[in-house]
């Protein structure tokens, strides 16, 4: 249920300037949110599971409108060259904040689905202007988890996503 109130929330962002049908390069393997954005009518492009690490500029051969980027950033050693390396004039892109009540997020079995980066906002919009990017809207929310105990009760006040729309700097 979390996930779908996450798209839900991610899509009303991007709508909000962005209406279908623009042609966007979701960074990333498809994916049920990729699904998502076509189904809303969206020209959507996937990255094909590149090492984005070792690769940064495979995003480069995608020439779309808009480069979206929903909860990627962690998972990668060095999100600078990533964000150096995308074409496109504008990007959408969230992250999972920091939770100080929990530590950052690890798989016990898949190496690479863990969270290299747990970013504070401040932090992401520093990451993005240095890599050029100008941040013109941006909001965060809650990810509550309806079960009894003191960390579900702080999910439900704590900001645990946080998107951006930013544009590229000239």
């Amino acid at each position: 249920m979390s996930h779908q109130r996450r798209y839900n929330k991610t899509l009303a962002f991007m709508r909000a300037s962005l209406p279908p049908p623009a042609r966007l390069l979701d960074i990333g393997t498809p994916n049920a949110f990729s699904a998502q954005l076509a189904e809303a009518g969206y020209q959507v492009f996937n990255t094909q599971g590149e090492d984005l690490d070792d690769e940064p500029g495979a995003v480069a051969a995608y020439p779309t409108d808009v480069a979206t980027a929903f909860e990627i950033f962690e998972h990668l050693l060095n999100p600078l060259g990533v964000l150096r390396q995308i074409q496109a004039p504008v990007l959408f892109a969230s992250i999972p904040l920091r939770l100080w009540f929990a530590p950052a997020y690890r798989h016990p079995t898949n190496r690479w689905d863990q969270h290299f980066h747990e970013f504070e906002d401040w932090q992401f919009d520093w990451l993005l202007e240095k890599a050029g990017w100008k941040i013109v809207r941006r909001e965060k929310w809650t990810s509550p988890v309806y079960t009894p105990g003191i960390r579900p009760l702080l999910r439900l006040v704590t900001p645990r996503y946080y998107i951006v729309e930013a544009h590229r700097m000239k």
